[in-house]
């Protein structure tokens, strides 16, 4: 049954599942907060970066391997460029690059050594190298 509720905030809990403890008061976000920081997860996760389909492609078709400090690496970039205002950026290294659309932490294009050079990089306002 629904009742309603007048103009007086009542206390309330809120039953997490699986663990059996309760919240009680404070504010939605209050209680969010304290139940992330309960999970361990209180901190905010690093960004990701997505490839696009065609990315993915690319990187597939000239060997460019996915790995976990790439992943890292591309992740930092995307997140120092966010702080310079960069729309779009190439990151790069010795033996690879890649276009990254920075608002979307999306991999637009993978390029590999071969192919940079001679190469004019466009429609790009920042540029990352690589460690």
């Amino acid at each position: 049954m629904i009742e309603r509720i007048g103009g007086s905030s009542l206390p309330y809990e809120l039953q997490t599942q699986g663990g059996g403890a309760s919240v009680s008061g404070g504010t939605f976000g209050d209680l969010l907060r304290q139940r992330m920081e309960q999970l361990g997860t209180g901190q905010q996760a690093a960004p990701s970066v997505e490839f696009s389909k065609h990315a993915q492609q690319r990187a597939q078709e000239r060997g460019i391997e996915m790995t976990d400090d790439l992943m890292t690496q591309l992740a930092n970039s995307v997140e120092k460029a966010q702080e310079k205002g960069a729309k779009n950026i190439l990151v790069f290294d010795a033996s690879r690059a890649f276009i990254v659309n920075v608002p979307q932490n999306r991999v637009i294009t993978a390029i590999s050594q071969e192919e940079m050079q001679d190469n004019v990089f466009t429609n790009i306002d920042g540029a990352v190298l690589l460690k």
